[in-house]
């Protein structure tokens, strides 16, 4: 495990009410835990700008009634095959159909896979939730 350096911060008094009951909303056992998540998150949205290797699931809701759509999303993850992963499935109702689907790559690159699916007609909401392997690409 690494060392351990304390440091401390000047906050306003009402920001730290705050920030401790989203905290403890997010089940955050102390304020060390919960500025180091912050920060890891920070440092993780930095690596996207710098175009580093991200992983993560693109998520969307979709109407599987809608024309063709089915064709169009497995022939943009075909198509995007060395960054799509593995796909899942999933039947919500009659109408509706929730597919998460894996993916790795320059941050770019998967982002502009996420928006292409998401932009689909007939997809009804979806999002790239996404995170780093540290990993540096040149």
């Amino acid at each position: 495990m690494d060392r351990v350096t304390r440091f401390s911060i000047s906050i306003e008094a009402d920001l730290l009410r705050r920030f401790l009951q989203v905290a403890h909303k997010a089940g955050w056992k102390n304020r060390s835990e919960a500025v180091r998540n912050l920060i890891r998150d920070f440092l993780v949205r930095e690596e996207w700008r710098g175009n580093d290797e991200i992983v993560g699931t693109i998520c969307i809701v979709y109407d599987h009634h809608q024309r063709e759509l089915t064709d169009r999303l497995t022939r943009l993850q075909h198509h995007e095959h060395d960054s799509v992963l593995a796909t899942t499935h999933i039947h919500l109702d009659h109408d509706n159909c929730l597919e998460m689907i894996a993916v790795r790559g320059r941050a770019t690159r998967v982002q502009k896979i996420a928006d292409r699916l998401v932009g689909l007609r007939g997809v009804k909401h979806g999002r790239l939730i996404a995170t780093t392997t540290g990993r540096k690409l040149r």
